[in-house]
């Protein structure tokens, strides 16, 4: 069986990241983009990341005019919502950001955001939670089951910071699989719970979550295709839990400082659903579960 586990907030501590992150990519907005002191660029981002996590289902990822997350679901993606925000919320920005990114794949704030997450957490030190080494170890100690690093990034920053930890084993990675791509014109829709069939699952009425994800769809069935038997295991829900959720693919959310209560409660109340305290309990929660094996 294949444990896909999320990189960035499950194996690593990205709250402790978040604010350096932040930094960085504020730094390289203010000068290499925007054009505006770093310190006036700042003072904007503090107000409006305030404004995000008093009213987090006011404020998104936002990708081809979908929303891909909610701002208070993780420490980076509160970095994301809030600068995407701010640039799409002045005129001044969104022109200025419009220009650097004139042929988008997505829409230019969304480019200009991915590249500079991926530019610049790619610098940031390996931080890992104290109980990856011995959970990743034990996964590869049993013959029953395979551990895979899933992420958005192509795998090579995964790889390097990968390499630094004393592991019994090679982990595969499963790369690039924009879990953030939205497709409005994905015309694929969902069997839910409620015996509706629709590309929006509403575990929680001001939380809907939009499912046409058809980039992360396909890195799912790619990983199904030698073995159906996979479970998702990761720190935030609308990106990476959700569809496999609806998918019927078993989904561990680990519960960390940041994580929201909705989630918990969307997680806890779905039958495929299970809360990790710990990611340390990772192996014995897939012992005890019957409905995984």
């Amino acid at each position: 069986m294949k444990i896909i586990i999320d990189f960035d907030g499950t194996l690593t501590a990205e709250e402790a990241q978040a604010a350096l992150l932040a930094k960085k990519i504020l730094t390289t907005l203010a000068i290499e983009i925007l054009d505006v002191p770093i310190k006036q660029l700042t003072a904007e981002f503090a107000e409006i990341r305030q404004r995000a996590q008093a009213n987090p289902n006011q404020y998104w990822w936002q990708v081809n005019g979908l929303v891909a997350s909610y701002a208070d679901e993780g420490a980076f993606i509160l970095n994301t919502t809030s600068i995407q925000a701010l640039l799409r919320g002045d005129e001044r920005y969104l022109a200025r950001v419009t220009a650097v990114y004139p042929n988008p794949e997505y829409d230019p704030v969304a480019d200009c955001m991915n590249a500079l997450f991926h530019r610049h957490s790619a610098e940031l030190p390996p931080q890992f939670r104290p109980e990856a080494t011995a959970v990743l170890n034990a996964l590869l100690a049993d013959p029953a089951r395979a551990p895979v690093i899933l992420t958005n990034s192509l795998g090579d920053k995964v790889r390097r910071q990968l390499d630094t930890l004393p592991l019994r084993g090679a982990v595969p990675i499963l790369g690039d699989t924009r879990q953030y791509e939205m497709a409005p014109d994905w015309d694929r829709t969902f069997h839910l719970r409620n015996g509706a069939t629709s590309q929006v699952w509403l575990p929680l009425t001001d939380y809907p979550i939009d499912l046409r994800r058809p980039a992360y769809f396909r890195a799912l069935k790619r990983a199904q295709a030698d073995d159906p038997r996979v479970a998702v295991v990761a720190d935030t829900l609308s990106l990476p839990g959700a569809l496999p959720l609806v998918m019927g693919i078993p989904f561990f959310l680990l519960k960390t400082s940041y994580t929201p209560a909705w989630c918990l409660q969307a997680v806890e109340t779905h039958p495929s659903g299970r809360v990790l305290d710990n990611l340390g309990d990772l192996p014995d929660a897939l012992n005890g579960m019957d409905w995984l094996k």
